[in-house]
């Protein structure tokens, strides 16, 4: 047994309260105590399908490589399958930042000035991946939302890491948002309506849905500045983004950016907070 399933299995026994309560896959915590103490660890449903789960465990690791040849700043992140008597357990291990970083909290603190400045180093992290990844020949996404960063004096940090979105189809992904979903009403409306679990996943793979998905919350989190943040938000797009990316950002613009049906109905359903998941 290595180190880190040992410590793992150790923290698992005795884990203390959730970090949050926002995840649509798992809720994180943190050890109280032990080696782990200050990491994040999120477990994932297990399961006696070996080639989905090693092959899960093969893409991770590809995605956080992806992520960092990117550019993006990952905190360290391990991913481990904990073998219970044949049942698998997929488990991440990531290193804990410090609350005063997160970035939702951060943002509602701000002047509108400062959160600007805030959103605009955050977007610019978005459009900086998007072209890096931009002639990898592999289905490629990206879930950047305001709950998924932290800012720290280096910039934005990103620290959703799964599902890992890298080479698998839309069909594919669709089946992993179901088979990895904690909520068994989930999986029992997708397995009726798969094409409503499928559509969760369309604006991580757009460009231009990331970006106006980041500027969404935004304005969801400080409706009084709205008006700045979307005159932000078009100003951004003109100043920093290509032909058809920026016409398409500048399009979404012109009416404050709403949360996809498929998400905001899941949201209703599992009681989801909007914190940040980490």
């Amino acid at each position: 047994m290595s180190e880190l399933v040992r410590d793992v299995r150790a923290a698992l026994a005795d884990r203390g309260e959730p970090v949050s309560k926002l995840g649509y896959f798992c809720a994180p915590f943190r050890p109280a105590s032990g080696p782990l103490s200050d990491h994040v660890i999120k477990t994932y449903r297990g399961g006696r399908d070996p080639e989905l789960l090693e092959q899960l465990a093969r893409r991770h690791e590809q995605y956080v490589n992806c992520l960092t040849q990117a550019g993006v700043r990952v905190p360290h992140t391990r991913f481990v399958l904990i073998n219970e008597a044949g049942f698998l357990r997929p488990v991440i291990v990531q290193k804990a930042l410090p609350e005063a970083t997160l970035l939702r909290p951060m943002l509602m603190q701000a002047d509108t000035a400062s959160a600007i400045a805030l959103l605009d180093r955050a977007a610019g992290s978005i459009a900086d991946f998007w072209q890096a990844v931009a002639q990898r020949p592999e289905r490629i996404g990206y879930h950047p939302s305001i709950r998924n960063f932290a800012m720290d004096a280096d910039g934005p940090v990103f620290f959703d890491t799964f599902p890992p979105l890298i080479g698998y189809s839309r069909a594919d992904m669709g089946r992993l948002l179901l088979r990895f979903s904690e909520s068994g009403l989930i999986r029992g409306v997708g397995s009726v309506f798969p094409e409503r679990i499928r559509a969760i996943q369309d604006e991580w793979y757009s460009p231009a849905g990331t970006i106006v998905g980041l500027i969404g919350s935004a304005v969801r989190l400080r409706p009084d500045d709205r008006d700045a943040l979307l005159d932000w938000g078009r100003g951004f797009a003109e100043s920093r983004l290509k032909t058809a990316l920026r016409d398409e950002v500048i399009a979404e613009l012109a009416r404050p950016p709403r949360l996809p049906a498929a998400w905001t109905t899941m949201r209703r359903v599992l009681g989801l907070e909007g914190r940040p998941n980490v």
